[in-house]
């Protein structure tokens, strides 16, 4: 059964948090998707949205919570005015606890979307932050290698925010490695909230130009140069006044040896070169309309060696945790076979791969999985996306793992 929406449901250049359909049950709109004009809206209207009875139910427990805290805390009229069904996020930490991983991440993209598109104008920004990110973190801890494979498929994805999966994905490696590391718990936190909202001061722009194939212009690259220092400043003005979080925010692009920007300081915390290096990693392997991914073995070489010449200790740590062939990323075995690692295995170049097209690249009626720890189906070499024409079901192959 279907709710259907007003026309001032849907607002411009804001995420939806929840599927829309049509009466006949055919999808209008991705959750996480944006409206991108008002010609887009009205074309969306004339299809008579809605959203399943059990999404409404859900993102209007989150309107009357939001509106009955605006009102308990004397906000103006204006405010108030300004709340809207559809870009309140419900309670993510209840409901990853009772959707499946693929859901769950869905859930909580659409939710850091709506968040990072409304930037300064968002209510609650700090308590809505901390819901995504604990959710987030006890999906990390409970499913790592689902969550990795949900969220680089995600990142292939052109039709969702970019820089709501770039922060997704850089806070869960940060997460995955400090760990790893030896970090305490509050140091890991305070790391995921700056991978979370380290773009917050361009987060338009970072979907844009992971979609432009043209060269940047002087006023993007001022925006690049300028973002960690106007993150730092909306964060400020949401009420964030963590120093270690803000100060990572701030310097995000700086570097060990003076050379980063935008105030060219030297930066050698183990916190700051992992969010550096989750944040190099995840563009990386980031398919753009101007570039294809960079082939693991040089991205894997680059984690190593830092900055500089020498070995990394933090960046070996963090290939031998992720792996050369982070899953939900795609590979060809020895023999031709091509798939999707699904696992991470007991060495970074040994994962477990769901394989998905035979040796003449033809689809296999059902997957088969490939321990490449055995060289009968080492992995050869890792492939951009779009060499494997499969179409890939992420809940159906988590299921079969």
């Amino acid at each position: 059964m279907y709710q259907l929406l007003p026309a001032d449901a849907l607002v411009l250049n804001q995420p939806v948090p929840v599927n829309i359909w049509d009466p006949k049950g055919v999808l209008l709109l991705r959750k996480g998707e944006t409206i991108t004009s008002a010609r887009h809206r009205e074309q969306i209207m004339l299809h008579s949205p809605g959203v399943l009875a059990s999404d409404w139910q859900a993102v209007s427990y989150g309107y009357t919570a939001a509106l009955d805290r605006l009102v308990r805390n004397n906000e103006s009229l204006s405010e108030i005015a300004k709340l809207n069904a559809l870009s309140i996020d419900s309670d993510a930490q209840d409901r990853v606890q009772q959707l499946p991983v693929s859901e769950s991440w869905a859930d909580l993209h659409a939710a850091l979307s709506t968040l990072l598109h409304q930037g300064h104008e968002s209510g609650q920004f700090i308590e809505r932050l901390l819901r995504v990110q604990t959710a987030g973190a006890h999906l990390w801890e409970q499913q790592p290698d689902n969550s990795l494979v949900v969220l680089v498929q995600l990142l292939f994805d052109t039709r969702l925010s970019y820089s709501t999966t770039h922060a997704l994905l850089c806070a869960g490696l940060c997460q995955l490695v400090a760990r790893a590391a030896g970090l305490p718990p509050g140091a890991q936190q305070q790391l995921t909230l700056a991978a979370l909202t380290m773009n917050l001061g361009m987060t338009r722009a970072h979907d844009e130009l992971a979609r432009q194939s043209g060269a940047l212009t002087a006023a993007q690259r001022r925006l690049i140069r300028e973002h960690p220092i106007r993150s730092a400043a909306m964060l400020r003005l949401l009420g964030v006044s963590d120093a270690v979080w803000l100060c990572l925010v701030e310097q995000h692009h700086e570097r060990s040896d003076g050379t980063g920007y935008p105030a060219g300081v030297r930066v050698d915390g183990a916190e700051h070169r992992l969010l550096q290096l989750a944040d190099t990693y995840v563009a990386c392997i980031s398919p753009r309309e101007s570039r294809g991914s960079m082939p693991a073995q040089d991205l894997a070489r680059q984690l190593y060696l830092g900055f500089g010449r020498t070995p990394d200790r933090l960046g070996a740590l963090f290939v031998k945790t992720i792996g050369f062939y982070p899953p939900g990323s795609y590979v060809r075995l020895v023999h031709g076979e091509s798939g999707i690692v699904v696992r991470r295995g007991p060495k970074a170049n040994e994962p477990k791969v769901m394989v998905l097209t035979g040796r003449h690249g033809m689809p296999l009626g059902e997957p088969v999985l490939r321990d490449t720890s055995d060289a009968t189906w080492a992995v050869q070499v890792g492939l951009p996306p779009g060499d494997v024409k499969v179409m890939v079901n992420v809940a159906r192959l988590i299921a079969r793992c």
